[in-house]
């Protein structure tokens, strides 16, 4: 065993924690001086609750949830938590990973103040929290369509949303482009393209 003395704090931390958590963590590390553990998706709600509660931790602070979107991954999202110990003057990042369809348990009977934090969550990339009080849209107009922050959401949206002066009143109309929308190759034109650019054609001829 290690002696506690030979650690720094931050891995003090970890070996705390690892030992609270046991086998809810799937995996941890620490990177850039902070711990990051990730945690199995079931297990987030006790997890949250024994680093409040445990007098070695005390997270008693909640700073905010958010989430990642990996299409290519089966489990295509991680919702992210930040929490902090006044106490003990130390910061720990909790992860886990979901789909589209499985719902992660919301940690609001433990931090209250994630409330708006997990429906800004579902608004924007489509994640489900069971248990959660009022999970309902938070920042996209009512009738949506899409979550905005899904890697595969399209930068035009879908819908556009205008005042419209002869009928004095809020439109709702499909999105409609003046030219064809163009997938860029981030290429100058100094380093060359396989195809003619607009004003090119005489040079070219």
């Amino acid at each position: 065993m290690v002696d506690d003395l030979s650690l720094t704090p931050i891995q003090a931390l970890a070996e705390r924690v690892a030992a609270l958590l046991g086998d809810r963590i799937a995996e941890h590390s620490i990177s850039f001086g902070e711990l990051t553990v990730r945690v199995h998706r079931e297990t987030i709600v006790d997890a949250v609750r024994l680093l409040h509660d445990d007098a070695g931790t005390r997270f008693i602070s909640f700073v905010d949830v958010c989430g990642a979107d990996y299409p290519d991954r089966d489990e295509r999202f991680e919702v992210v938590y930040h929490l902090l110990s006044p106490t003990n003057n130390n910061r720990i990042r909790l992860k886990l990973r979901t789909d589209d369809e499985t719902p992660v348990p919301s940690i609001t009977p433990v931090f209250p103040g994630a409330d708006w934090f997990e429906r800004e969550t579902y608004d924007l990339y489509g994640i489900l929290f069971s248990g959660h009080p009022d999970l309902r849209r938070i920042l996209t107009d009512y009738g949506f369509d899409g979550h905005p922050l899904r890697k595969d959401f399209p930068t035009t949206g879908y819908v556009e949303v205008r005042y419209d002066e002869e009928r004095k009143r809020v439109v709702y109309e499909p999105v409609k482009l003046a030219q064809e929308f163009r997938q860029f190759d981030y290429l100058s034109p100094w380093e060359g393209t396989d195809y003619v650019l607009p004003g090119d054609e005489k040079k070219s001829s």
